[in-house]
């Protein structure tokens, strides 16, 4: 049972990456999915989530515009594009994934939620 974020790498500012995150021996479908950012030497920061049920997203207003949060339950996995990247936007990215509803404010703790994947490095560099 593991929850696997990829998709990052290096890019140019104004660039695009699309960050996957894919849940094996779990149904992903069924959990509310936040993606986490940390950034060197700062705290973790919640970038966006959706929620299980109704597909209702959120995101932070740094992405706002931005980054795009959506889910593929055939793939068991959801996806974050991020588009017109700046160079605050190089962090390491976590998506971790709740049973129940995600409240906004605590998207950055990794006790609220019940997996937690490995991060996958995006870097913004011209």
């Amino acid at each position: 049972v593991q929850l696997q974020a990829s998709g990052g790498g290096l890019v140019q500012p104004g660039g695009s990456l699309r960050l996957s995150c894919t849940a094996s021996g779990f149904t992903l479908g069924n959990y509310a999915v936040g993606w986490i950012r940390q950034a060197p030497g700062k705290d973790r920061k919640g970038v966006s989530c959706i929620s299980r049920s109704d597909y209702s997203t959120y995101y932070a207003d740094s992405v706002k515009g931005r980054f795009t949060i959506s889910r593929d339950n055939a793939k068991n996995t959801v996806y974050l594009q991020m588009n017109s990247l700046k160079f605050e936007d190089t962090a390491v990215y976590y998506c971790a994934a709740r049973s129940s509803a995600l409240i906004t404010g605590q998207m950055s703790r990794q006790n609220v939620y019940d997996y937690w994947g490995q991060g996958t490095l995006v870097t913004v560099s011209s």
